[in-house]
C-alpha cells in the first residue's frame, strides 16, 4: 500500500515529502524539500494513531523542543514543530546521508582506534552543550550517532533523538522503567548507566557511562560483558566489573591510557566518573594527541647510521705478493738471458 505522505505538502506547502527514509515504533521518517531554501530536509512524523496520546505527543514534542534549544554543530537541528491534517505531530530537522555507529560496525567491524576517538570527542561536546542547557539525552546508543560528511570531513558526527531528554524526576523515580501499559522501555538496556537501569534520578553522568559503551562497542565491536539478553546485560551494569579494552579481542590492543579513560567512564558510582563530558573528550584528546606526538618523533628521529665495515685488506695482499712473484721470476729470466 502507498504511502499517503508521499507527495503531500507540509505546513502549507512550504515543505514537500518526497519518499520515507526510516520508520520505528512510533513514527516515520521522511526525506523532503524546502524550496523557499533550495534544500533537503528530514520530517520526524509520530504515528497518527497516536495522536491522542498525550504521553507521547509529549515526549515527541520534548524531543522537538530539546534539539531546538542546541546549536553545537554535532547535534542535529530541528526547524520546526506542528501537526499535519490527520493530527500527527512532526517535526522538520537536518537531512543527513551516510549512516549511524551501529550499521558501521555491523558492515565493517570495529574502528581503527585513532579515527574512533576523531569520532566521538565532537560527540562529547556535543553533548557537553547539551548537560550545560539542562538537556540529558538518557538514550546514547550507536544508533543515535550518525555519521555524514560535512567540510570535506566524511566522519562527521551528529547527536540524534533527544526523544528521552528532560524527563521529569518524577517520572524517573523506581520503578519508572516502562513508561506506558504497552511496554515503552525507556532507554536501551545495553547502554544503559547502573543508576539508569535501576531507575534512579540521572544526571549529566549517566549520558558518560553510555559514551564510554559506545566508544567501547566502536572500538571492538563488543560490549563490556559476556551478557546477552536484556535483562542479564541489565544486571552486568550493576554487578559486574567491565572486561578491560585490551582483554576484550585478542588481536586487538589500545594504549593504556586510553584504557584508563573508558575504565573510569564505566565507574558504577557516577561520582567516580569524568565530571562532564569535556573532561572525558579532553581524555580522549589526550590519548589521540600522544599517539600523535609519538609518531611525530619517529619521524624526527635521525635514522642511526649503519656501522661502518672496514674495508678488508686481504685482496691487496693478495695483489701485492702476486706482484712481487712476477717481479722476481721477470728478473730470473732476464739474468738468464745475459748470463747466457
Amino acid at each position: 500500500m502507498s504511502d499517503p505522505l508521499i507527495g503531500a505538502p507540509v505546513d502549507g506547502g512550504e515543505y514537500r515529502i518526497l519518499e520515507k527514509i526510516g520508520s520505528g515504533g512510533m513514527g516515520s521518517v521522511y526525506k523532503a524539500e524546502q524550496p523557499s531554501m533550495n534544500r533537503l530536509v528530514a520530517i520526524k512524523v509520530l504515528h497518527a494513531k497516536y495522536a491522542s496520546r498525550e504521553d507521547l505527543v509529549a515526549r515527541f514534542r520534548r524531543e522537538a523542543r530539546s534539539m531546538s534549544q542546541l546549536s553545537h554543530p554535532n547535534t542535529a537541528r530541528v526547524y520546526k514543530f506542528g501537526e499535519l491534517e490527520d493530527g500527527a505531530a512532526y517535526f522538520v530537522m537536518d537531512y543527513m546521508e551516510g549512516r549511524n555507529l551501529a550499521q558501521y560496525v555491523r558492515r565493517q567491524g570495529p574502528m581503527q582506534w585513532e579515527r574512533a576517538l576523531r569520532v566521538m570527542i565532537p560527540v562529547c561536546h556535543a553533548l557537553a552543550e547539551a548537560h550545560r542547557a539542562g538537556i540529558i539525552h538518557r538514550d546514547l546508543k550507536p544508533e543515535n550517532i550518525f555519521l555524514t560528511e560535512q567540510g570535506g570531513n566524511p566522519d562527521f558526527p551528529k547527536v540524534l533523538d533527544f526523544g528521552l531528554a528532560k524527563v521529569s524526576e518524577k517520572q524517573m523515580g523506581r520503578g519508572s522503567m516502562m513508561l506506558t501499559q504497552q511496554g515503552m522501555v525507556f532507554g536501551t538496556p545495553e547502554f544503559m548507566s547502573p543508576e539508569q537501569a535501576q531507575g534512579e534520578p540521572l544526571d549529566w553522568r549517566s549520558d558518560i557511562y553510555s559514551l564510554a559503551l559506545i566508544l567501547y562497542e566502536l572500538l571492538t565491536g563488543k560490549l563490556p560483558f559476556e551478557a546477552t539478553k536484556p535483562v542479564e546485560v541489565m544486571r552486568a551494569h550493576l554487578q559486574e566489573t567491565p572486561i578491560l579494552l585490551n582483554e576484550r579481542v585478542m588481536g586487538l590492543r589500545f594504549p593504556p591510557a586510553l584504557e584508563q579513560v573508558i575504565a573510569r567512564a564505566l565507574k558504577k558510582k557516577p561520582e567516580e566518573r569524568q565530571a562532564d563530558a569535556v573532561e572525558l573528550a579532553n581524555g580522549l584528546q589526550r590519548c589521540l594527541s600522544g599517539a600523535s606526538a609519538a609518531a611525530q618523533q619517529a619521524v624526527l628521529q635521525p635514522e642511526a647510521k649503519p656501522p661502518e665495515v672496514p674495508v678488508s685488506r686481504l685482496p691487496l695482499l693478495v695483489i701485492g705478493v702476486a706482484g712481487g712473484l712476477l717481479l722476481l721470476a721477470l728478473g730470473i729470466w732476464l739474468g738468464s738471458l745475459l748470463g747466457g
